[in-house]
């Protein structure tokens, strides 16, 4: 099985219900437009929407960091990649880019997931057939340079302590 190194899902504009009295993107759908392109790449390792109905099994997010790099407006068109970090049978690390079509850069996320069995609904790893896909993806991405926002935390840099703990 073949992956694109990264995953990219396919291009879109947005909605613009999506967007805020700024008249940019609202921030919450930036996540959508995130959670949108990990379902393309879940598509491809075989657990997208199907993967609930027969299997009872899902991913839910456990974490999740964004950066908005530059702010998108009503007229943007995106694409989405999806570079997975690490995995283990239970948790996918994942790192995802927006870009405008143009190529810049607009926002980042770097996700952790939990495979989930819906029945507890409990934490559980992946079946083998999934795992060994994730594996083949893992195995494609191994080649891609960490981004460079992968692994933030915020905090505020100063210079001197301001005695606020």
């Amino acid at each position: 099985m073949l992956f694109d190194v990264p995953v990219i899902a396919p291009a879109r504009g947005l909605d613009p219900a999506w967007l805020d009295y700024n008249g940019h993107l609202n921030m919450a759908y930036y996540n959508v437009l995130f959670d949108k392109a990990v379902d393309h790449a879940f598509d491809l390792i075989g657990c997208g929407p199907g993967y609930l109905a027969a299997r009872s099994m899902s991913f839910f997010t456990a974490e999740a960091h964004v950066c908005y790099v530059r702010e998108l407006k009503a007229d943007a068109m995106v694409a989405v990649s999806v570079q997975i970090l690490d995995f283990d049978a239970r948790r996918l690390h994942l790192f995802e880019e927006m870009r405008h079509v143009d190529g810049w850069l607009s926002a980042t996320s770097e996700t952790l997931l939990l495979h989930v069995d819906m029945n507890g609904p409990k934490v559980a790893p992946m079946p083998a057939d999934i795992l060994a896909r994730v594996t083949q993806m893992a195995v494609a991405h191994e080649g891609l340079p960490r981004p460079e926002r992968a692994g933030r935390s915020i905090s505020i840099k100063r210079a001197q302590p301001s005695g606020i703990a």
